[in-house]
């Protein structure tokens, strides 16, 4: 399979804020994720191409603007995306400025999701991307996520929900992909 990506692509990294290394998120999957993470938004700068980057805020907890959790990875700490997003919900579409308005105005069309975490915001914001019309790319091995207790009490590695994500959004909301796709080096 040949991957087209538009030359306009803008890529959406969702949430790489320190708050997610706090041991109270638990167990995580995929340790290479960040390192992901940063292959796509250097690849993406060096093409001149548009980076999103979003964070969740929330008035009192690890995300609030005034605790240290609120501040982005050293990853992408220092980059200067094309637009900041800051959302309260799981959706950067639903976020400060609108995203969705942004896009359009800048004639986008496909979008590639990364970031934290694979089953709630990056997943969150491939369906809303998709309902919106665009082509969604999702790039699971630059997303992670945790473990986490079922409501019968079960736990579901990271791993299992992230695959059970990958399978959801695969040939339905988005095309998902991997890092070396998206960068050519597959």
């Amino acid at each position: 399979m040949s991957l087209e990506i538009s030359p306009n692509a803008a890529l959406i990294v969702i949430d790489v804020q320190r708050e997610f290394d706090e041991p109270r998120h638990g167990r995580r999957d995929n340790p290479d994720a960040e390192d992901n993470i940063g292959r796509l938004v250097a690849a993406w700068q060096d093409a001149d191409r548009l980076v999103i980057r979003v964070a969740q805020t929330e008035k009192d907890g690890g995300f609030a603007p005034h605790n240290p959790g609120h501040a982005f990875k050293s990853v992408i700490a220092d980059i200067v995306p094309s637009l900041d997003v800051r959302k309260e919900v799981h959706s950067a579409f639903h976020g400060v400025p609108d995203l969705d308005v942004w896009l359009r105005n800048n004639e986008v069309e496909q979008i590639v999701i990364c970031g934290i975490q694979t089953n709630r915001c990056c997943e969150s914001t491939a369906r809303v991307g998709a309902d919106l019309g665009y082509d969604v790319l999702f790039a699971i091995d630059a997303t992670h996520t945790f473990d986490k207790h079922g409501p019968d009490g079960e736990v579901y590695t990271a791993e299992q929900l992230s695959a059970a994500t990958g399978a959801t959004l695969h040939d339905y909301f988005a095309t998902v992909v991997r890092t070396a796709e998206l960068l050519g080096d597959s």
